[in-house]
């Protein structure tokens, strides 16, 4: 693709549309769902469930690990179908916590993030040709999903 010269920008700043992008996605997901770590300490959950104060750094820095990627990703190809994966799985985390914690549908959370898991699956597939470095930036967020998905479903199976 030739144009792909034209998405090299020089700058750093072309950050950070990504990093509103990200930023939106996490705003939106707490948009009017307020106390949800009452509400997650008065859920049944399993003993290995972690603590609700671990949840806030943990996804600080899933979420600078993931506008990262988009960026090196973006910076090399312009918008692909890699990007409208990354676009879709940023949707489907913004979902979870108002379907989980504003509505209180456990069970359409679990589907949500089950196809969140997907989505972040499909985008690490389509990042790693384009940038190895981003295609790894999302594993730990693609393992931090997939611990929520368990958690998501037990809590959904207890309560």
């Amino acid at each position: 693709m030739s144009s792909h010269v034209a998405h090299r920008p020089g700058s750093r700043w072309s950050l950070a549309p990504f990093a509103a992008a990200v930023a939106a996605a996490a705003l939106i997901g707490g948009l009017g769902v307020a106390g949800t770590a009452e509400e997650y300490q008065s859920l049944k959950q399993p003993a290995w469930a972690p603590p609700s104060w671990l949840f806030g750094p943990v996804w600080t820095i899933l979420y600078a690990m993931i506008a990262v990627a988009g960026w090196l990703v973006w910076r090399r190809t312009g918008w692909t179908p890699a990007l409208t994966a990354y676009a879709i799985q940023l949707v489907l985390n913004a979902l979870w916590t108002p379907i989980f914690f504003g509505f209180g549908r456990y069970g359409l959370a679990l589907v949500d993030i089950v196809v969140l898991w997907v989505a972040i699956g499909v985008t690490v597939l389509l990042f790693r040709p384009v940038s190895r470095l981003a295609a790894g930036l999302l594993l730990p967020y693609w393992a931090w999903v997939t611990f929520a998905t368990a958690l998501n479903a037990a809590i959904w199976l207890a309560n």
